[in-house]
């Protein structure tokens, strides 16, 4: 139950003087729903304003007074932004635009003909001053004075700076002074500002260095601890041990030996299995490294100790590609293997299901339908999950509510994570890291081709349609609509590169993206698998778990705009096969810096590992492991940097709370349970009621 001295905090943002309805709608797109959410939307930076009559000035923040004179056009495709022409009064005119779906809002803030205060970032664009989507529209009267300094935010329609650090400001108002929960040496050492003040010293100055590192600390503080209790519960609960006499697994035949790090990942978890407290490992292992293998080594050891064993994928493909790989390594052994999913009706899910409830079953894969309410185990005992950040805690808890007892869990990664973020992700877990990779594995030659020279890539897409061969082509976006807020038109997207290759192609081409349904999906990527599609035109939703042999080409276009990690990803959906495979990164005509090392150490560098330390660094405060799916770090408030400067303290710290200092049930405990449901990390609490 969450403290009643947060309750102000968790209150309804629409608690506040001056939300109604039309203010509740952009505040609800933003999530801004509790005054906790309100307090921790850190502004984005401040801008030092000048007050213009005339309108010379250029790249600065400024209010210019106004009058508008034309009418609002679109240009003559339709797409492009929402346009106002308006003069200063002294011939000189500025057009304020807007991109996407915002005209209507324009409209009425923007009447033609009268005279406004419009407050934005004055710039020349092809020598005409414009005001990108203005910050503040307002009537020119003296009770609207010019603030010199104002605090930005990332805003909605319907949304003013103005208006949003005034709701900040009444929510700071409720805000209580909590009990200190960071430890007093640790605390007087940095010199920090109590939770509190830190909140208002940054909505008052976002480059408040010491306030941020406060802020930041108090969310990595409360990750650490979360995961501190959850692997310490885990250790209590009751579980069974597994000792397989190794039959099954030395009957296996294998076409290859196992890598010293397979078989060093085998023996961790073989030893995990055979304790009476319940395993939970993270296998984290590079494309192609051979945690599948691994994997059924594990579900051998349950099945040999007399238990079942599941193996949940996140997708119903992947669900098949394991169940037909596992099912030619089984071949010939006294082992029976089954394949469930949310397709799976009538008399066959029925008949699975009794093979489960009578324990004939003993090794079932599928997606999350395997467990669903109705799906039953004799004596389930291991659990294995592959892509572990498809899911979540309380779905692995749905998992482990399937046995008497909790049964041992293995989840798998293909998704490199850098070691400065492993705390952060999987801190209740053991780990086992496969770094070398299985011999005949082919490196994948990749190369670096201007996007102008799209003709030449098509024409060698021809050439390997023509002998036999597969491809595929990743788009960073699905569909044109979502340029509109983008300066420049010339990102391609999926359906716009479907429709070109087509005109070549024909019904060789395949489209899938991650708006289509799943049944449509599959369709398509099975059709891909079959071989009956040569060129599959994707976004990065095919990053994880495809796996097609024959695909021996893959065309990332616009590869500026994808991470380092993430382009590995993609990689490695080919060279699957025997034959020499090859990576075509388009990159777009302007490259940053940044861009342009990215793209080089891409090229040159085929270990995922070193790629995810490159990619944190290189984004910097960014995105961290590409655009979010792969790998998110899971935080509000914690920068990379932060994280890289904390992570190791706030762990400690949070070690020596649970270890030494009693935990929640003391008073620095009591303090930091409040730290647990501020930042949402209160399902932790739940492991520990008697804290």
């Amino acid at each position: 139950m969450r403290p009643e001295i947060l309750n102000p905090l968790f209150a309804e943002t629409e608690s506040l003087k001056g939300i109604g309805p039309a203010l509740a709608k952009p505040l609800k797109k933003l999530n801004l729903t509790r005054i906790r959410d309100l307090l921790f939307y850190l502004p984005s930076g401040q801008l030092t304003r000048i007050k213009t009559d005339h309108a010379t000035a250029k790249d600065v923040g400024a209010s210019v007074i106004l009058t508008l004179t034309a009418r609002e056009y679109r240009s003559s495709t339709g797409r492009g932004p929402f346009r106002v022409i308006a003069t200063d009064g002294q011939n000189g005119v500025i057009h304020l635009l807007w991109f996407g779906n915002n005209s209507s809002w324009a409209r009425k803030l923007m009447p033609l003909g009268e005279t406004r205060i419009v407050t934005g970032k004055l710039d020349i664009y092809q020598d005409q001053l414009q005001i990108v989507h203005p910050t503040e529209i307002l009537p020119l009267s003296e009770g609207n004075s010019i603030p010199i300094k104002e605090t930005l935010y990332p805003l909605s329609d319907g949304l003013t700076h103005r208006r949003l650090s005034h709701l900040i400001q009444q929510g700071m108002e409720r805000a209580p002074d909590l009990p200190e929960w960071i430890e007093p040496t640790l605390l007087q050492k940095n010199q920090w500002p109590s939770w509190r003040q830190a909140i208002e010293r940054l909505h008052k100055n976002p480059d408040d260095r010491d306030a941020k590192m406060r802020i930041s600390y108090d969310e990595l503080f409360a990750n650490q601890l979360a995961l501190k209790l959850i692997r310490a519960a885990n250790r209590k609960k009751r579980g069974f041990p597994l000792k397989g006499n190794g039959h099954l697994r030395d009957a296996l035949t294998l076409p290859f030996k196992p890598t010293g790090a397979q078989s060093r990942a085998m023996l961790e978890i073989e030893g995990d299995m055979q304790q009476s407290s319940p395993m939970l490992r993270l296998l984290q292992g590079d494309v192609g490294s051979g945690k599948t293998l691994v994997a059924l080594n594990s579900l051998l050891i349950a099945v040999e100790a007399g238990y079942q064993a599941a193996f949940l994928a996140p997708t119903e493909i992947l669900a098949r590609q394991h169940f037909e790989t596992l099912s030619q390594q089984l071949a010939g052994l006294p082992v029976n293997i089954a394949l469930l999913t949310g397709r799976d009706k009538g008399k066959l899910r029925e008949s699975i299901l009794m093979g489960l409830a009578d324990g004939s079953i003993h090794i079932l894969v599928g997606t999350h339908a395997i467990f669903q309410e109705k799906v039953s185990y004799k004596n389930l005992g291991l659990a294995v999950i592959d892509e572990q950040h498809r899911f979540g805690v309380a779905q692995r808890m749905m998992l482990a509510e399937k046995a008497e007892h909790t049964p041992h869990l293995l989840v798998m990664t293909a998704t490199p994570i850098p070691r400065s973020l492993m705390l952060t992700a999987h801190g209740e877990m053991d780990v086992s890291r496969l770094d070398e990779m299985p011999p005949g594995r082919q490196p994948i030659e990749t190369r670096v081709i201007a996007v102008q020279r799209i003709a030449d890539v098509i024409a060698s897409l021809g050439r390997h349609i023509a002998q036999g061969g597969q491809a595929y082509w990743v788009c960073p976006l699905v569909g044109e609509s979502e340029n509109d807020l983008d300066f420049s038109s010339e990102i391609a997207s999926a359906e716009q590169r479907y429709t070109l290759l087509q005109q070549y192609f024909g019904d060789k081409v395949g489209l899938v993206h991650g708006r289509m349904k799943g049944p449509e999906k599959d369709k398509v990527m099975t059709a891909f698998s079959k071989g009956e599609i040569a060129v599959l035109v994707a976004t990065t939703v095919i990053e994880v778990g495809v796996n097609v042999p024959n695909a021996t080409l893959m065309i990332i276009d616009h590869a500026e705009r994808f991470g380092l990690a993430q382009l590995h990803q993609l990689r490695g959906r080919v060279g699957r096969g025997s034959d020499r495979s090859v990576c075509l990164l388009l990159r777009g005509s302007e490259l940053s810096h940044v861009a342009r090392e990215r793209l080089a150490l891409i090229r040159g560098c085929h270990d995922g590992f070193r790629l995810a330390e490159e990619d944190l660094r290189l984004r910097g405060s960014g995105e961290i492991l590409g655009t979010r799916q792969s790998g998110e770090n899971g935080f509000q408030l914690a920068s990379p940097e932060d994280i890289s400067a904390l992570l190791p303290i706030a762990n400690d710290d949070a070690r020596l709370l649970v270890d030494r200092d009693g935990g929640l049930s003391a008073e620095r405990g009591q303090a930091a349970r409040n730290a647990l449901y501020l930042f949402e990390r209160d399902a932790a609490v739940s492991f520990l009621r008697s804290g």
